[in-house]
């Protein structure tokens, strides 16, 4: 067994998509497509289902991808706060968290929490919560690592000394 997506019910799927794809280098799996029908509306329970859908990679990895979906008629919950049972965030490690927490900002989406260390003064581990357009919350992370772990993981994971 696998995880094979994550699903975000957007109000508007194609400017989300837009945000994932110009701060996380998101990229599209398929054209959007509209899915509607009999068997739709079968398989998730609410009847008379039309759906845009969104299909977007995350860089380095084919599964799990994002989907997101643009309901015909949708249900506002609000923003939920970083408490509220269910679905929590999604997380991003960065070898650059202020670099990615400006380009959070600069394409629409805002501050929930502050910037903390995690690690030591040593060995420090940066994280803040943010959220997306829509109110989805966002944890983005800049790990510590040594020369020798860096050469060992993906550069994009670490803060190099």
């Amino acid at each position: 067994m696998k995880l094979t997506h994550i699903n975000l019910v957007a109000r508007d799927a194609k400017a989300l998509a837009a945000f994932y794809e110009a701060v996380f280098q998101c990229e599209r799996m398929r054209p959007a497509r509209v899915l509607s029908g009999e068997k739709i509306s079968r398989g998730n329970g609410l009847p008379n289902s039309e759906i845009l859908s969104i299909w977007l990679t995350f860089p380095d990895c084919d599964t799990p991808f994002l989907e997101l979906h643009q309901h015909a008629a949708t249900e506002d919950r609000g923003v939920a706060p970083v408490n509220v049972t269910g679905f929590g965030h999604l997380a991003f490690q960065t070898p650059d968290l202020h670099e990615l927490i400006t380009k959070v900002l600069s394409a629409g989406g805002s501050k929930q929490g502050e910037v903390t260390n995690f690690g030591t003064s040593e060995r420090p581990h940066l994280i803040t919560y943010m959220r997306d357009p829509e109110g989805n919350i966002l944890e983005l992370e800049q790990p510590f690592c040594t020369s020798e772990e860096d050469q060992q993981q993906s550069s994009d994971r670490c803060q190099s000394v």
